[in-house]
């Protein structure tokens, strides 16, 4: 079980790779993890928004799992997944089960939706976190459609069993607000933004576009650590364009077209209603990353 204490550095949330019949591509992802696995990361994240957990059935996120226990082959990396949704039973349900199969904590997004009393927010993740698993909240307002207050995320976390947050609410504001006070460990998960999150005190950060370049992040991460903020900057500006273009267009598209194209996985292949990138993309990844 992870604690507070180890939300530090890089984690990757995964991507669920699929054959051309929208099948789980299990040797892919056996292959795709090894990669990230060579890497000195802190841990991963299986159905995030990365992993495309909208249409990622239950059944398949166990396999996952089962498999990424396969690819560690006994190395003690954290594992967390993600569990949350709008429905506060369903989340707890979720949250039971991926204890069940193993997870060191789990990623719980605010209701998204239902558009919920910011109480009844508080209320949805005091549940949650009453299943005994730790919990990560995951705040993002592009994709639920609420912002929560700086006071409600201080509430939430100091709820016993919620352990840190993942903040992708696009700016610094809300990690500006928070640093004056003894919170709980914060990881950006707004890949522009990391060594200004990084600034502000987070903790580290969980970042699809790691999932390249995975070692260049990792380095502006210790720099950071170590206070050389200068370096860790100069080293980050040089990692904003591959940012740029990994987020061009929806995540995880730009990603798995990239990641296919680097045969790591076999196909970028998504679920609808995701669909490919488009040309002109492509052929702006194809350039950028030549070689």
């Amino acid at each position: 079980m992870l604690s507070p204490q180890d939300l530090r550095g890089i984690y990757v949330p995964v991507v669920t790779p699929f054959s051309y019949e929208y099948a789980l591509d299990v040797p892919s992802y056996h292959r795709y993890l090894e990669n990230l696995l060579s890497h000195d990361i802190q841990g991963l994240i299986i159905n995030g928004t990365t992993g495309e957990a909208p249409t990622v059935t239950w059944e398949e996120v166990v396999q996952v799992m089962e498999e990424t226990r396969k690819g560690l082959d006994g190395r003690q990396l954290p594992v967390i997944i993600g569990t949350g949704t709008n429905d506060t039973f369903s989340s707890m349900k979720r949250t039971e089960w991926a204890g069940h199969i193993g997870a060191d904590a789990v990623l719980v997004v605010t209701p998204y939706y239902s558009r919920p009393s910011i109480e009844g927010i508080i209320q949805h993740f005091r549940n949650v976190a009453e299943v005994g698993i730790p919990v990560i909240l995951y705040e993002v307002p592009s994709r639920t459609g609420i912002s929560l207050p700086v006071d409600a995320i201080r509430r939430i976390m100091e709820i016993p069993g919620v352990i840190g947050m993942k903040d992708s609410t696009a700016s610094t504001e809300l990690m500006r607000s928070l640093s004056p006070y003894d919170t709980k460990p914060v990881l950006c998960g707004d890949d522009v933004r990391f060594h200004e999150m990084l600034c502000h005190g987070a903790s580290g950060g969980i970042l699809a576009s790691a999932n390249v370049k995975t070692e260049a992040f990792i380095r502006v991460y210790q720099l950071a650590a170590q206070g050389d903020y200068s370096r860790s900057e100069k080293e980050f500006e040089v990692l904003l364009p591959v940012i740029h273009q990994l987020f061009a267009e929806s995540n995880p598209a730009p990603l798995k077209w990239l990641l296919a194209k680097q045969g790591l996985i076999s196909s970028d292949t998504l679920r609808l209603p995701m669909g490919p990138i488009t040309d002109e993309l492509k052929l702006s990844l194809d350039q950028a990353f030549k070689g």
